[in-house]
């Protein structure tokens, strides 16, 4: 499905996070699933969740999920659950909420929709 403009950054970002959900899915190593959500979190899945949750829905989970693995508190299956939850996250985004979103707004606010997101990014 074409996605709109508005929603292209946050969809490209999804890209990156299924790939780290792959990643820590086959991970048999605790150093390298939290070394792989870590890298991807402080590169951009903080400020990826703090857009999304200031202009889309809450991430709550999965940001206490992150501090647990960031402090070094979660075990390997915690971090696989994680990268579960992330998946399934990215997942009804793509499928479920950006496509309602596309098709119930008008493209005028898609253009604020879009606006916001990138004030949001400048933080």
């Amino acid at each position: 499905m074409k996605r709109s403009e508005a929603l292209k950054p946050l969809s490209r970002e999804h890209h990156q996070a299924l790939f780290v959900c792959k990643t820590i899915k086959d991970s048999d190593s605790i150093e390298e699933a939290a070394g792989v959500f870590t890298d991807f979190w402080f590169r951009e899945g903080a400020q990826h969740f703090r857009i999304e949750e200031e202009v889309l829905d809450d991430h709550l989970e999965i940001r206490r999920g992150a501090g647990k693995v960031i402090a070094g508190d979660a075990s390997l299956a915690e971090i696989k659950l994680l990268g579960s939850v992330l998946h399934d996250h990215v997942r009804f985004e793509e499928r479920d909420l950006f496509p309602r979103i596309e098709s119930r707004i008008d493209p005028e606010s898609l253009e604020r929709l879009r606006q916001d997101i990138e004030a949001a990014d400048r933080g």
